[in-house]
């Protein structure tokens, strides 16, 4: 979670589909903007609209909620009184514990490259925000799905995503990968129905991702989206690829769907399942079925 809102880092849109409209609910949290999108009839019923922003402001609300929890930005955190040992391991909230032990297992699966933990004191920014997402949309906007009208639901926190879709729906949400060196170039598109994706890199804040390992900052990568079956997994992901620069070997035990890499040198790398495969100019990633 960052305090300076961050530009986005993919362009969302969707695959032609008539008689469908989106709406969208915004708000500012966690530093960024999260916006939330709903995919409808385009005749649908007034109260369907209003069951809408319902959802959404629910799901915005669950964000604040683990923004509060979470930042290491504000005093009144749980993760600032855990570090500077107000607060005891034992007396945490459950969603904290949840959230240690998921990083716990993360940092095992990326043998590392991924740890809360580098800087000798619990923080998960590199996760939570991911796994804020995936719980807002799951506790808020996936029941949505099952009215009539609603074809599919996303929420977008600061570039990085959560989409679902209503079986059998016609709609496919289109993805563009920003080009790190030029923001207003679209590197590489993909279509999702189901699951996360997130972006990582130094492009737009720096060398602000740190090699956990030797303390160093990682230059080596520019951006590193990364598609999974939830954000949170995604992010992790994306954040290891950035930490491990050049070196791909861990996507074949990652368990990701796709991905790509721009090296800071503008070099593009992409995988598909566990397998790094070619780039062709212009590339359009496999399109990600559930």
């Amino acid at each position: 979670m960052s305090t300076v809102a961050q530009a986005p880092r993919v362009v969302v849109g969707a695959a032609p589909s008539p008689g469908l409209r989106r709406l969208v609910v915004t708000d500012v949290v966690m530093g960024t903007r999260a916006i939330v999108h709903v995919i409808v009839r385009e005749q649908c019923e007034r109260w369907v609209a209003a069951e809408v922003a319902d959802a959404a402001g629910l799901a915005l609300a669950a964000l604040h909620e683990a923004d509060h929890r979470f930042s290491p930005f504000r005093a009144d955190s749980e993760i600032s009184r855990l570090a500077r040992g107000d607060l005891r391991a034992e007396d945490v909230h459950p969603d904290v514990q949840e959230v240690q032990h998921a990083c716990l297992s993360a940092r095992r699966a990326t043998r590392r490259l991924f740890d809360a933990w580098w800087r000798g004191w619990f923080d998960p920014t590199g996760y939570v925000k991911g796994w804020a997402a995936d719980r807002a949309v799951e506790s808020h906007l996936l029941a949505l799905l099952s009215l009539d009208d609603v074809a599919a639901v996303g929420l977008n926190v600061g570039g990085d995503l959560r989409v679902a879709t209503a079986p059998g729906a016609d709609w496919r949400w289109r993805v563009g990968i920003v080009d790190p060196a030029d923001r207003c170039r679209v590197l590489a598109s993909l279509e999702v129905v189901d699951g996360g994706v997130a972006t990582s890199g130094t492009a737009e804040r720096g060398a602000h991702i740190v090699d956990p390992r030797t303390k160093e900052p990682c230059l080596a990568v520019a951006s590193a989206t990364v598609v999974a079956g939830t954000l949170a997994a995604a992010d992790v992901w994306a954040t290891t690829a950035v930490v491990a620069g050049e070196d791909l070997s861990w996507i074949a035990h990652a368990g990701t769907r796709t991905g790509l890499v721009v090296a800071a040198d503008g070099q593009v790398r992409r995988w598909s399942g566990g397998v790094e495969v070619d780039v062709v100019s212009g590339t359009t990633l496999p399109e990600l079925a559930r």
